[in-house]
């Protein structure tokens, strides 16, 4: 099975750690991943916007491309594991197939590139195809060190499965949770699984956007989580990076680790922790986790 990767924006800088560790655990689950050539910003939050047009034919650019790469596949998969990204992508797959307006013009942007977009492309996330596809089965089969005696958080986030349910449930999500329990780990029952983070409002109106950020982390914390799994380059960013400054403006410490369900995964499977980006984190993981790397001579800041 041929799988294309878009990598997405945030793999060049913030959520770098992600799609090194989702390149990593694809591998170890030989199912490798082929980047996009020349693939470009989805259009995301920002371009959606101003111009929802504009946004689509962003889009639309890398699914086109995905078709081309894909050749002969009748129907390319396209594996995009940033939420946002994933999205957008997929709202532009789903509006360009049942709006024959918005594809006309779309394609007729996107012919000043030679580009057309046939509607063939399959927008997928990866928790869909390790779940669905690749199967539990065989995740366990790669488990070398179990997360016993963890209890994790799994956290959706807002965009993942809403408004398309396309892999899940949009209000009470499982493939996450399928995962963790298949390396091993506890899954915490909490009820904000699919809450917002605050996106970009930590950027905009910072107050209201770390208040949101703190009853995620809060929650987690009181439910006796000792790590949060995300699916999401913004919100990991949001819950780990701003800890300190929301212990100073809610007067309660914080120290909840956040990496990305992929990172859990190939620590499981014994991956290298720098392969999997873990020496990007700045809250380091519980000694338990740490422990798992160490099982095999290998540390997770090393």
């Amino acid at each position: 099975m041929k799988y294309l990767y878009y990598p997405g924006c945030s793999s060049q800088s913030t959520g770098k750690a992600y799609s090194e560790s989702v390149l990593a655990v694809f591998e170890a689950l030989e199912a490798p991943l082929e980047e996009l050539e020349d693939w470009n910003c989805c259009g995301a939050t920002t371009y959606m916007s101003i111009s929802e047009l504009k946004a689509f034919t962003l889009s639309a650019r890398n699914l086109a491309l995905a078709e081309r790469q894909g050749g002969d596949t009748a129907m390319p998969d396209l594996v995009v594991p940033c939420a946002a990204c994933y999205l957008g992508l997929n709202k532009a797959h789903k509006y360009l197939i049942e709006h024959r307006e918005i594809r006309e013009k779309v394609n007729n942007a996107l012919s000043a590139a030679d580009l057309e977009y046939k509607g063939r492309a399959r927008v997928r996330h990866p928790l869909d195809i390790l779940v669905n596809e690749i199967g539990l089965d065989k995740i366990k089969e790669k488990v070398k060190q179990p997360l016993a005696g963890h209890r994790v958080a799994c956290y959706y986030g807002c965009q993942l499965v809403r408004p398309y349910a396309d892999f899940d449930d949009q209000h009470q999500p499982v493939t996450m949770g399928k995962i963790i329990k298949a390396l091993g780990g506890e899954v915490i029952d909490w009820p904000l699984k699919t809450r917002c983070c605050g996106g970009s409002l930590t950027g905009t109106y910072e107050d209201q956007g770390l208040r949101l950020s703190y009853m995620l982390l809060n929650e987690a914390a009181r439910r006796g989580a000792t790590v949060i799994a995300t699916a999401c380059p913004l919100c990991q960013f949001n819950l780990e990076c701003y800890q300190n400054k929301m212990g100073r403006r809610f007067g309660q410490p914080i120290n909840m680790p956040v990496a990305f369900f992929t990172q859990l995964i190939g620590l499981a499977f014994g991956l290298s922790p720098r392969k999997l980006g873990l020496n990007r984190l700045f809250v380091p993981l519980p000694k338990s986790i740490e422990a798992v790397a160490d099982a095999g001579g290998r540390h997770v800041h090393s």
